[in-house]
């Protein structure tokens, strides 16, 4: 198995990108070979450096690099050797296994959906993003902004994403599904919360318990947490800020909430395409690197992407 990271996405690219690489390469152990694409002369002497501890990791040449702040479709139309775009390239030419980056969000979304695609019957691809459980490990909430406005139908589609993510890479056998609310009733919510309770009450392919709060989004009430990406996107943010804000003022912490370090999880995948993609933190230190290649590793291990393909095809 391969598993490929852009070297040059990220705050702190390429250093803490190789560092990463060379952690995951230690603790995968031979199971997978990291693929670094990247600028030669900026990463080659890195990962020299790193010498034998660099053993299972292969370097691929990339001339550009895409910066944070350009536009995602034009960038990859004008930068066809950038690192993400070479990546996608051998993600699609089956070369590798998973890619991984801590670049542009954009120009990773818009590489999903024009190279590798969405799977045939998904209306738009959403980012899952793990939830930290106060009894258990993880749940995921999808969408985590991706799709800012959304369908009824999308969110439907979303309860079926995160069920298969929760299923076959969480190893949750019967993942519940919430869609998150300002009510638990039936009747609350804007008309499109009411609409997409009405198709996903009746849709057999998951096990849908009804509206949450957001008072339930640490608990054991549902392991997939259904919204818009813009919903998604806030509840992120804060749920990210509790843990630096608690290092701020010196608290000491439960384990629990180390788990909201997104050092610890690397970065949130794209679901409903044709491969497995997760995009990391900006800021992404070699921890963060070495965490998300472990769950590109994780997903391309569990054939989740084979299992969305078969389940939208039915």
């Amino acid at each position: 198995m391969k598993i490929a990271l852009d070297a040059m996405g990220g705050d702190f690219a390429p250093k803490a990108a190789v560092d990463g690489a060379v952690l995951a390469a230690e603790q995968l152990d031979g199971q997978a070979t990291i693929v670094v694409i990247g600028q030669e002369e900026a990463v080659r002497p890195l990962l020299d450096a790193h010498g034998e501890r660099a053993r299972n990791i292969e370097f691929v040449p990339a001339t550009q690099v895409i910066a944070m702040g350009e536009h995602p479709t034009k960038a990859l139309q004008q930068k066809p050797d950038s690192s993400i775009a070479v990546g996608y390239k051998l993600l699609h030419g089956s070369d590798v296994e998973a890619f991984c980056s801590a670049g542009s969000t954009g120009a990773m979304l818009v590489g999903a959906i024009f190279s590798v695609k969405p799977v045939p019957g998904v209306m738009r691809p959403a980012i899952g993003n793990l939830v930290p459980k106060l009894k258990g490990e993880y749940g995921v909430m999808v969408d985590a902004g991706a799709n800012a406005e959304c369908k009824p139908e999308m969110l439907e589609q979303f309860a079926e994403l995160g069920s298969l993510y929760a299923q076959y890479v969480l190893g949750i056998e019967q993942p519940k599904v919430g869609l998150m609310n300002l009510g638990e009733e039936e009747g609350k919510g804007t008309a499109l919360l009411q609409a997409a309770y009405n198709l996903l009450k009746v849709n057999p392919h998951i096990h849908f318990i009804g509206n949450i709060e957001g008072r339930d989004m640490f608990n054991e009430k549902a392991d997939v947490i259904v919204c818009d990406g813009f919903t998604g996107n806030v509840i992120l943010k804060l749920s990210e800020s509790f843990y630096d804000i608690m290092q701020e003022k010196g608290m000491n912490m439960d384990p629990f909430f180390h788990k909201f370090d997104y050092e610890g999880v690397g970065g949130s995948p794209i679901l409903g395409i044709n491969d497995n993609v997760i995009i990391g933190h900006g800021v992404s230190g070699p921890k963060a690197i070495c965490s998300m290649l472990l769950q590109g590793f994780k997903m391309a291990q569990s054939g989740i992407a084979d299992q969305i393909k078969a389940t939208f095809k039915s």
